[in-house]
């Protein structure tokens, strides 16, 4: 029998284990305080956020939750991420610990701001593969 695809965020949360929900639905509100305008989607079986484009996914694995976002956003914190495991485009906060709120609010707020910013230049004379209408700069 073929696995039904998920459709929404809150599938794909309900679909993990109990004691994990929490932490995904913390990093998923987080997001949303931060960035309310952003979009929920699913893309690559993965939670999204998009302005006009996917700026951070979360997914939950076996040891850790990530957090995916482009490069650049890992770049700019990666002094103050030194605690957990990262890679060119995530972050991976261990599943027993608490997550860093603060830091993630952070993270996600320059996440959504630089996507602003290379959706508002690529608008303003160099449009490109996004495709762009109008995007607000989140405050």
């Amino acid at each position: 029998m073929e696995k039904k695809p998920i459709s929404n965020i809150d599938e794909y949360i309900a679909l993990q284990p109990e004691k994990l929900q929490y932490n995904l639905e913390l990093l998923r509100q987080t997001i949303r305080d931060v960035a309310p305008e952003a979009e929920e989607v699913i893309r690559f079986s993965m939670p999204a956020f998009k302005l006009q484009s996917v700026f951070a996914y979360i997914n939950l694995h076996k040891n850790h939750l990530g957090l995916y976002l482009f490069p650049k956003v890992i770049k700019a914190f990666r002094s103050q991420l030194t605690e957990y495991k990262t890679a060119k485009a995530t972050i991976q906060f261990p599943l027993n610990d608490s997550l860093p709120i603060e830091l993630v609010s952070e993270i996600i707020r320059f996440a959504a701001e630089d996507m602003s910013e290379t959706l508002n230049s690529k608008k303003a004379g160099k449009i490109g593969k996004f495709g762009v209408t109008k995007i607000e700069k989140i405050s």
